[in-house]
């Protein structure tokens, strides 16, 4: 073999190892990237920070939040932003609907709505309170379950959906309490 053959060989070697590597990293590349976008645009993890939503959720648990979820229902679990905090409600009023507690029962649009998920002490409240009669377009009133111990829509007032992250009803953490979120 002589010395430009060598030399075309050495060449063709590295030239190999270099897309091998590149191969080998964009792999990676992918994964992180794909993380990323998982992340960003579809589910992340969400710690519980206190203990207004007590007994189901419980200081320092991790959920799985669901970024893509914007259709909410009554009694879902949402994450929002205020005041640069993100904190963890009940959706308890949907737009254009009353909201109304009396002698510890919801009563929605006059109706009294059974909560079977939380401790039922709470104070009297009607959403006049906070100056509407009704719950406008994209807002919701929002509730913590621990309804002694809550800042939730009663003192911040109603939450905005531009301001919902998104909706969670699964525990990931710990691992004895994996599951469904009670509703």
């Amino acid at each position: 073999m002589n010395e430009q053959e060598n030399n075309e060989k050495k060449t063709l070697e590295t030239k190999n190892k270099k897309v091998n590597y590149i191969k080998e990293i964009s792999i990676y590349v992918l994964i992180i990237l794909g993380v990323i976008l998982i992340r960003t645009f579809i589910i992340t993890p969400v710690r519980v920070d206190g203990d207004s939503m007590n007994s189901n959720l419980k200081n320092g648990e991790i959920l799985l939040l669901k970024k893509y979820d914007k259709s909410l229902k009554r009694f879902d679990v949402i994450v929002f932003n205020y005041k640069d905090e993100k904190l963890i409600k009940r959706v308890i009023g949907l737009p254009g609907e009353t909201v109304t507690y009396k002698n510890n029962k919801l009563y929605i649009n006059g109706k009294y709505v059974e909560e079977d998920m939380i401790d039922k002490t709470t104070y009297d409240f009607e959403l006049s309170e906070l100056g509407v009669e009704t719950i406008p377009e994209n807002y919701y009133f929002v509730m913590g379950d621990n309804r002694t111990n809550s800042t939730d829509s009663r003192i911040i007032g109603l939450v905005s959906k531009d301001d919902i992250l998104g909706s969670t009803n699964f525990i990931l953490f710990p691992f004895n309490k994996m599951g469904s979120i009670n509703k």
